[in-house]
């Protein structure tokens, strides 16, 4: 039987952070669960009670993102895994986005979930262990016109989350990046904004995006319970694995970009060797 842990997760009225939610709850778990609706969790709360601990917040604000970890820590004591989950994603070309917009989606998706976790490896290090779930895309490892910020947003935080992943280790604590495909959660309805597009872009390929969001009859192939159940399940794992991608979609686009850029990088080896300060014999 598995043992009850406590989880925290950022988003968890909608998509995949409710998901998660309902699946943990259901099996006994408790969960910390940050929300910008308290009321969207009201059936939840109702049906478990104690097991549900729920806080506002915004992923902007980061003085208030500091206060809902310590508050959560405080009442619930240990906590065993954070979910890094909420955030959205801003698309067009780079030229339709306006700066504000630009500031939104890096400090949502970049600049929170780094001090959500900055605020939690206090509390995880003194209890010697846990686990960090970020939730990516496809999208952290490759890219498509029309989504450079959304990317950058991404590549950044699989950056991050890389590089702690190594720094943290000493403490028995895991780092898993997770990296799905489209799913048929409600994203492209409440997860995704589009800046005003141009004339000069029509008929590019950064219009295709517009096309894409906008065209409800396009479904996407992934499943989202069960990507969720395997989210849940790779706390479990030991060791943390270091990414899990998830639809068969995100699979081929993540292969082809990584073969493309090994083999790039391949054809280099003699140019960037040539560079190097001859060896004095």
């Amino acid at each position: 039987m598995t043992q009850q842990r406590t989880w925290f997760i950022t988003g968890v009225n909608s998509g995949f952070g409710r998901l998660m939610t309902e699946q943990l709850l259901a099996r006994g778990d408790r969960v910390a669960g940050t929300v910008r609706k308290m009321d969207a969790m009201d059936d939840l709360k109702e049906k478990y009670g104690a097991l549900l601990w729920l806080a506002h917040l915004d992923m902007t604000d980061m003085s208030g993102i500091e206060q809902v970890v310590n508050m959560a820590f405080t009442d619930l004591g240990k906590i065993d895994v954070i979910v890094n989950n909420a955030g959205y994603g801003l698309f067009g070309a780079v030229e339709e986005l306006s700066g504000v917009q630009i500031a939104h989606q890096i400090s949502t998706n970049l600049l929170g979930p780094i001090t959500l976790i900055r605020a939690t490896l206090p509390y995880l290090r003194a209890q010697g262990s846990g686990r960090i779930i970020g939730l990516s895309t496809y999208g952290g490892q490759a890219t498509l016109p029309g989504g450079s910020l959304y990317h950058a947003s991404k590549w950044g935080l699989e950056g991050f989350l890389d590089s702690i992943g190594q720094e943290l280790a000493a403490f028995n604590i895991g780092v898993t990046i997770i990296e799905p495909g489209g799913a048929r959660t409600n994203f492209r309805f409440s997860g995704a904004r589009l800046g005003e597009q141009m004339d000069a872009y029509k008929g590019t390929p950064a219009a295709m995006v517009h096309v894409m969001i906008k065209d409800t009859s396009r479904l996407p192939p992934g499943d989202p319970a069960k990507m969720a159940a395997i989210i849940v399940d790779s706390a479990d794992q030991m060791p943390a694995p270091k990414r899990i991608v998830l639809g068969s979609d995100s699979w081929g686009i993540i292969r082809k970009a990584l073969t493309e850029r090994l083999a790039a990088v391949e054809a280099q080896k003699e140019l960037a060797a040539s560079t190097d300060i001859p060896t004095v014999s």
